[in-house]
């Protein structure tokens, strides 16, 4: 199956994240949606610990209700605790998504939003990281559509939220 065509059955798919040209983390996920624009996935929280931000608390339990575009460039994240309580939206600014087979493939561009589940915080994210990676020198037309999407995710937070994925 091409990155690009839709896929009419649910199933389960692995999500690949790559950073800086390496796989950050493999984990699979139940494909809710693929329209063959935007997919949507569901997985648990990957990691066996605790991942504690300050403003938020990833941690075993979590489940995560994943959107991803083929013609955007970020992915939004509803995160749930185990009760089913929303968290809020983590929000990774990435190039478009590609599905090969049932792998879906995001590298992640360093930039990322956090929204609160009341939408009272917005948080714009790791922009330190951002401009040590180096991007806007190697890339600097991903890292333009890169900033342009953090500024169309912070927008549409603050005026609309996310609660229409």
């Amino acid at each position: 199956m091409s990155g690009t065509s839709a896929e009419a059955r649910p199933g389960t798919v692995e999500v690949a994240l790559v950073k800086a040209g390496r796989t950050k983390i493999r984990y699979p996920a139940d494909l809710l949606h693929d329209d063959g624009t935007k997919l949507t996935v569901r997985a648990p929280w990957a990691a066996p610990h605790v991942r504690d931000f300050g403003f938020v608390r990833f941690e075993p339990g979590d489940v995560f209700t994943e959107h991803y575009w083929r013609d955007r460039w970020y992915a939004i994240k509803e995160v749930y605790a185990a009760d089913g309580t929303l968290k809020g939206w983590y929000c990774d600014i990435t190039r478009p998504t590609v599905r090969t087979g049932d792998t879906l493939t995001v590298e992640d561009l360093d930039l990322d939003l956090w929204v609160s589940a009341d939408g009272g915080t917005v948080l714009r994210l790791d922009e330190d990281e951002f401009a040590e990676s180096g991007l806007a020198t190697t890339d600097p037309a991903a890292a333009a559509a890169a900033v342009r999407a953090l500024d169309d995710l912070e927008a549409l937070a603050r005026a609309e939220g996310f609660g229409t994925l």
